[in-house]
């Protein structure tokens, strides 16, 4: 497996302190948050998008994806929505990352069923265009749909290649289901794999891999066991938490306990 990390543990962070920090601690990737804050957004010109692409292949780094904050199941018009898509899947190819991430963003006042044949709509709609482009779009175990279980209720109405889902282990977990039941429901549609630690479910401060409560000696195990070889992608969430210690920091002895888990699961 190869190993990320998020741009949202290093908020605001110009593209070339990011690879910096990436070659100096051991990464080969990177998720690249995409939001008008960060230096990439869906805003970007076509020059700053070949000028960022170049820098990162002159790092040898991948883009392993561009993390959007599409809602696909939220109540409203789907145009909105699927434009929305569309922008970050053209970002995504113009910088040659084979990803994009949306959120389900489900609303209490719509029924499951509702939520869920909304995203599976505009879902639907999106994959025509990702095909196109080359990119897959990854619905991740978040908010309204935070299992696995809760994904596969989307992406089975889907039923389309180009759409998958990003494996939010501390979702899964929040919501009850245990490593072996996330994997089992999301191995057929997976791309990628965000790990972290919290202390608890009341605290969801992020730490350091291995100093928390996640179970993700069991997810490497399991991933492991099915030969999967894809990302882990570290999500520091520092850019909710200010308080949290500093990334850089941690991204050596976090890389450190991600390599100590395969090798135990090898």
């Amino acid at each position: 497996m190869k190993l990320a990390f998020s741009t949202l543990g290093v908020p605001g962070l110009p593209m070339a302190d990011v690879l910096r920090l990436a070659t100096a601690h051991g990464y080969h990737g990177v998720e690249l948050r995409a939001h008008p804050e960060e230096p990439v957004h869906t805003g970007l010109a076509p020059a700053e998008r070949t000028e960022v692409a170049a820098e990162f292949k002159e790092a040898g780094i991948e883009i392993l994806s561009v993390a959007g904050y599409s809602k696909v199941a939220a109540p409203g018009e789907d145009e909105a929505v699927i434009a929305e898509i569309r922008a970050l899947l053209a970002l995504a190819r113009d910088l040659g990352a084979p990803y994009i991430r949306v959120f389900p963003g489900g609303s209490p006042d719509q029924t499951p069923e509702e939520a869920d044949a909304t995203a599976a709509r505009r879902l639907g709609t999106a994959a025509e265009y990702a095909a196109d482009l080359g990119v897959r779009i990854l619905l991740e175990t978040h908010d309204s749909h935070r299992t696995g279980a809760d994904a596969m209720r989307i992406l089975g109405l889907v039923g389309h290649r180009q759409v998958g889902a990003l494996w939010d282990v501390m979702h899964t977990w929040l919501g009850g289901e245990q490593p072996a039941e996330s994997y089992a429901a999301l191995s057929p549609h997976l791309g990628y794999v965000q790990v972290k630690d919290i202390a608890s479910a009341e605290d969801t401060t992020p730490l350091l891999l291995g100093e928390g409560i996640l179970p993700l000696a069991d997810c490497v195990e399991i991933l492991s066991r099915h030969s999967w070889d894809g990302w882990l992608c570290w999500e520091y969430e520092k850019r909710w938490y200010e308080k949290a210690a500093p990334l850089p920091d941690l991204l050596t002895p976090g890389r450190a306990h991600l390599s100590r888990l395969l090798n135990d699961s090898a």
